[in-house]
């Protein structure tokens, strides 16, 4: 999740503020979003919130974050429309500014001037912009490729970014994502001949699954559809969602006329394709629920999965349910491993060695990957001759001019959850309890008490998670005497009655299970 913050002048503006999504670590929980607690300590120093492009990574947490930092927002129409679309679903778009910029737009915020500089990506009107400081200017790439056969969009030649790097540039702030991939990213109008082949060869239903903010492959798609001769179905909210988005902002102009589920079902399998969510393997998403049949789509032996994504580090185990799920059917299943069905939005080497030769930085900042993805760029961009780098991890406070760059400090970052409709810390009480419960399960423990302290009736236990399934009730009981025992031991003080009772019952579950559950002691007295 990307956010950004430059300061100069004892002022502040934010690129980006996106969000990630809970992987196993945090039980209960779909979306995670940055802790703003540095900016929201200097919020009157905050000028505004600026967007590169539309991929949740670096909106998503808006609508959740932005009301509360009180300054305005800037994106270009298309990210816009994605933005108003989450405020208006939140209720809070009379509560965010959101201001359109125009393409390759320009404005001031205080000593900061930006402008928009379109590159290509996976998404429409992907920018880096161009950030001029009274130190210096920062050119901050956003995510991006080369690709000079883009689908949607038109970006920079090689000419205006050379034109941009002649003026002078202090830092290239650069995606670091696929910077281990000697390879360039490739062009996404190669993607529509390795669909068309591979799809043009099944004989049933077809069903592709792509990230759905990748209005470009919808396009490459729809013209997948048309090529081989099938209707077009979606399957998923955020589809429909980016597809009417990009419709209003003036692309997909020549999309398809789309038919609805009940239609696809009807229509002989040869003659459809669905496009769905869910590639990542995300539980709620069209794909799981198909595989797992709780969708009105409907797959069986015999039909084509086609995942026209790359497979997210982290999301091996949720991807392998799925596709086990999908085998378990019948269904035959093509990756990028296997045919040429999709390329990415983010730069490798050949691309990043482009773009230092026309920006010719002073400075190489690498963002967007993990630590080791950032190393690796600031070492590649040092031996092509960028002259100085440095590799911050969250938090870094570096200084880029003057006598730059240098970390001269470290702030606390962090991790909010989304839980519910609540946003709590990620490490707070609420989730380590949690996660405790879920690792070492719940005795819940009840004591009914007359006015003289005597126990009336045996002691009430209800337990969940603890692995005692043909032993439960001989538990149960063992765990009652152990309760009972510590009540008659004399501690009349009830918190040292509810501890003592406490460490009684965990104390028979660690002899029963090897395990040692959270214990909730409640007292009763009559």
């Amino acid at each position: 999740m990307n956010v950004n913050l430059y300061g100069t002048q004892g002022k502040w503006v934010m690129v980006d503020l996106g969000l990630t999504f809970a992987d196993p670590g945090y039980p209960g929980v779909e979306l995670i979003l940055p802790d703003l607690a540095f900016i929201e300590e200097r919020a009157d120093d905050l000028l505004g919130i600026v967007l590169t492009h539309g991929h949740e990574d670096h909106i998503g947490a808006i609508p959740y974050l932005a009301a509360d930092l009180g300054v305005p927002l800037y994106a270009t129409k298309f990210t816009a429309e994605l933005i108003r679309g989450k405020l208006d679903e939140e209720g809070i778009t009379d509560k965010v500014e959101l201001n359109v910029i125009e393409n390759e737009g320009s404005f001031a915020l205080g000593p900061f001037g930006f402008t928009y500089v379109p590159l290509a990506h996976s998404i429409p009107e992907g920018n880096a912009l161009l950030i001029d400081t009274p130190y210096g200017r920062i050119f901050h790439t956003g995510d991006w490729k080369i690709d000079d056969a883009p689908v949607l969009g038109i970006p920079s030649t090689a000419e205006e970014l050379t034109a941009i790097g002649d003026k002078g540039v202090l830092a290239l702030v650069c995606d670091s994502t696929n910077v281990f991939n000697a390879e360039a990213s490739g062009s996404e109008a190669s993607v529509r001949k390795g669909l068309d082949e591979v799809i043009g060869a099944c004989k049933a239903r077809v069903l592709v699954t792509t990230f759905a903010s990748n209005a470009a492959r919808l396009q490459t798609l729809g013209e997948v559809a048309n090529d081989t001769g099938r209707k077009l179905c979606v399957a998923g909210r955020s589809l429909d969602r980016i597809i009417r988005v990009a419709k209003s902002s003036g692309y997909l102009k020549d999309f398809p006329p789309l038919i609805d589920v009940e239609d696809a079902m009807r229509l002989p399998p040869r003659e459809v394709m669905i496009i769905a969510t869910g590639g990542q393997g995300e539980a709620r998403a069209a794909l799981s629920r198909i595989a797992f049949d709780s969708h009105p789509v409907k797959l069986s032996a015999g039909d084509t999965v086609v995942f026209s994504s790359k497979q997210i580090p982290g999301n091996e185990i949720a991807i392998g349910r799925i596709q086990n799920a999908l085998a378990a059917k019948g269904i035959e299943m093509i990756t990028e491993r296997q045919a040429d069905v999709h390329v990415s939005g983010h730069p490798g080497r050949p691309e990043l060695a482009a773009m230092y030769d026309w920006i010719r930085p002073e400075i190489i900042l690498p963002v967007h990957g993990e630590l080791r993805h950032m190393a690796e760029q600031a070492r590649f961009a040092k031996a092509h001759g960028v002259p100085h780098g440095i590799v911050q991890q969250n938090g870094t406070v570096v200084r880029l001019a003057p006598d730059g760059p240098k970390a001269i400090g470290q702030e606390r970052t962090g991790r909010l959850v989304l839980d519910g409709d609540v946003i709590l810390p990620a490490d707070g009480a609420t989730m380590n309890e949690r996660r405790r419960i879920a690792q070492y399960g719940f005795v819940g423990v009840t004591i009914v008490l007359d006015k003289g302290d005597r126990l009336r009736g045996e002691p009430s236990l209800q337990i969940q998670g603890l692995p005692v399934e043909e032993d439960r009730e001989a538990f149960l009981s063992d765990a009652a005497d152990a309760a009972q025992a510590a009540i008659r031991k004399g501690a009349r003080d009830e918190a040292k009655m509810r501890e003592a009772v406490r460490l009684a019952v965990r104390r028979r579950a660690t002899a029963w299970t090897g395990k040692k559950p959270i214990v909730d002691v409640s007292i009763i007295r009559l």
